[in-house]
């Protein structure tokens, strides 16, 4: 080989080489957004007594609905009310907002998830449903814009908490995380989900910081959760 086309050789795989580094800044590019805008915001709930102490308090929990089966929560999403409960119970959060998706004929999240909460003990007055969470940016957007919510608390698992963080931050809500770590009850589910918030969370990125997307219904304003997002007894 002559030295010309040795040096076109190396030329070549050093271009090629720089294009998949560039490539591999951009697909980690959404995940590195999410991680650094969740940091120092956002916790795994415990297990025993007195891990609350350490979620800030604040008016208001958003839990995002996270499916049904036959009617009734998935795991993943009882899991999520069980930790909201726990906050309210606790006094970190006065009310919560129960966002999921009631998009079409027989499937209501929002209501399976306030009758869940209602089964066990949870005032029916500190339940606000938000019919219109389709997605998380969604959810944010509508809790701020609909609801009014400007300080919130959001509920979800590990692996999605940076990005619902993140999203609810970038919504311009003061938003604090706390996480449920369901690897170790439903790993298969968990890690299957994990891999999917590469493309989630550059969609993300995409709705909140580019587009700006406005969602899928943005609604009228609704006073129901004004009474708790002032200080008061």
């Amino acid at each position: 080989m002559s030295w010309s086309r040795l040096r076109a050789s190396r030329t070549g795989l050093r271009r090629a080489y720089l294009g998949a580094v560039a490539l591999s800044v951009l697909a980690l590019a959404p995940m590195t957004w999410a991680w650094l805008s969740a940091a120092g915001h956002r916790l795994t709930a415990g297990t025993g007594p007195g891990w609350t102490r350490e979620v800030p308090s604040a008016p208001v929990g958003l839990v995002l609905g996270a499916g049904l089966i036959n009617g009734v929560p998935t795991p993943m999403l009882a899991t999520r009310l069980d930790i909201a409960a726990r906050l309210y119970r606790d006094g970190r959060v006065r009310a919560l907002l129960l966002s999921g998706d009631n998009g079409r004929a027989g499937y209501d999240e929002p209501s399976v998830m306030r009758d869940y909460l209602l089964a066990r003990g949870l005032p029916p007055d500190r339940l606000v449903l938000d019919y219109a969470g389709f997605d998380t940016w969604d959810s944010c957007v509508r809790a701020r814009d609909v609801f009014g919510v400007r300080r919130l608390t959001v509920v979800t698992q590990d692996f999605h908490l940076p990005r619902a963080v993140a999203l609810c931050r970038a919504a311009g809500i003061d938003a604090f995380g706390v996480g449920d770590d369901s690897s170790g009850r439903w790993p298969t589910e968990t890690y299957a989900y994990a891999v999917r918030e590469f493309g989630a969370t550059a969609k993300a990125l995409l709705d909140s910081v580019v587009l700006r997307s406005p969602p899928v219904f943005p609604g009228p304003r609704e006073t129901s959760l004004d009474r708790f997002l002032t200080p008061g007894p």
